[in-house]
């Protein structure tokens, strides 16, 4: 137990490190007072280049795919309960510290490279889902190029996954799972509800797009 509270602590103490706001800051600039003002891979690109960008969003997705893996070593196969709460406190603890980092006074990013980093981490429950959400994301990408919109529908596209999952695969029971069930839905809402700003400028057809 004490294995896992520190590990939890450390994870929201590495989910609070900005890369893309240190990668800005290397290069001369403040992001914060670049574009969207948010201080995540989207807006580097931004500010920078889209190169500095996919780098950001790899170390992102790093940070969150770390702890995970580190939190799994301590579950059994397949895990109890106790053991998912726990392995999903590690998660939940590096997505908050991206998005409200203690180091730069809690506003952070929107947390949707770090929530792939830990599905990623999950396996196999997660990994299946965030490998499909990650090619919606991509589909939605190059359809919409809006990666606003893209986040957002990879995002209900996770649970709606899991859910069916654990219908159609045999030895996967809800009664065992429903602890993953329950973050799959919280995590995307928090990840959306940092796109408000991004839903109301989709809306208003004001959002900007890539590949343009």
């Amino acid at each position: 137990m004490l294995d896992f509270i520190l590990l939890i602590i450390a994870a929201y103490l590495l989910g609070s490190v900005s890369f893309a706001l240190i990668i800005a800051k290397a290069h001369g600039k403040d992001l914060r007072s670049i574009g969207s003002g948010n201080i995540g891979a989207t807006n580097l690109a931004r500010a920078l280049n889209k190169k500095w960008a996919y780098f950001c969003f790899l170390l992102d997705a790093l940070k969150g795919l770390l702890p995970m893996l580190a939190a799994v070593r301590f579950i059994s196969s397949p895990p109890n309960i106790a053991e998912l709460f726990l392995a999903l406190a590690v998660g939940s603890a590096v997505i908050v510290g991206h998005i409200f980092p203690v180091y730069v006074k809690f506003k952070g990013g929107k947390g949707v490279a770090t929530s792939l980093g830990v599905a990623l981490g999950l396996w196999p429950y997660y990994t299946i889902c965030a490998v499909i959400a990650s090619g919606v994301w991509v589909a939605v990408v190059l359809l919409s190029r809006y990666i606003s919109l893209a986040s957002i529908v990879a995002s209900v596209t996770f649970p709606i996954v899991l859910i069916l999952t654990i219908i159609l695969v045999p030895h996967w029971q809800f009664a065992n799972l429903w602890p993953l069930l329950i973050a799959a839905v919280v995590i995307p809402i928090m990840v959306i509800a940092r796109h408000r700003a991004n839903i109301e400028r989709l809306r208003t057809g004001t959002e900007n797009k890539i590949f343009t």
